[in-house]
């Protein structure tokens, strides 16, 4: 899969290629806010789904829903299956984080497979078992979706030089300490 993100590396035009396109980003919290938190994360990334079930809730309730900070999920996919999922998770184009959180905390549920389309087959399970109404086969086939989200690695690649997931930038700055909420309050708080 390493390979495969690579040549697209290589062969993509790395300008803007979505200045007109309405593909929105996955944010909550008050755009205004003093501390922009961005969170570079790959679906089938167990950390990531970890930080959405253990750190995300705290944070949530301390810092977003009051207003403090502006939190936005930005896509870094790892593999294939990664990308399918972050397709889904933008296939509304509507910026709510309700489906990627949902797809975090039911990762186990449709991660397993010894292939793509075993994984697909699980997620559009998952999908079509939902609330959310989506035509998972016209999310999944969306080239401009897929565009968008390797568009997005390819930015924190060049300018966070993200290697890994979930990394978090706070206000431009790597947070380069185990992540983990007590860490994170503590650096939120003294930017506050």
């Amino acid at each position: 899969m390493k390979k495969i993100f690579l040549l697209i590396f290589i062969f993509l035009n790395t300008n803007n290629i979505f200045a007109d396109d309405n593909f929105l980003s996955i944010v909550e919290g008050n755009k205004n806010a003093k501390v922009k938190l961005i969170v570079y994360e790959s679906l089938t990334c167990s950390h990531c789904a970890n930080f959405h079930r253990d750190v995300y809730p705290e944070l949530k309730k301390e810092f977003i829903d009051e207003g403090k900070i502006n939190i936005e999920f930005r896509n870094f996919p790892l593999d294939l299956a990664a990308l399918n999922a972050a397709k889904i998770a933008h296939c509304k184009n509507d910026g709510a984080s309700d489906i990627l959180h949902f797809l975090y905390y039911n990762q186990d549920t449709w991660i397993k497979g010894t292939n793509i389309l075993e994984i697909n087959k699980n997620l559009e399970k998952l999908i079509i078992n939902s609330e959310f109404n989506l035509d998972f086969e016209n999310c999944i086939n969306n080239k401009k979706i897929e565009d968008y989200i390797l568009e997005e690695r390819i930015d924190g690649f060049k300018q966070y030089e993200i290697e890994a997931t979930p990394t978090l930038i706070i206000n431009d700055k790597k947070f380069n300490k185990t992540l983990n909420y007590k860490n994170l309050e503590k650096i939120l708080k003294k930017m506050l």
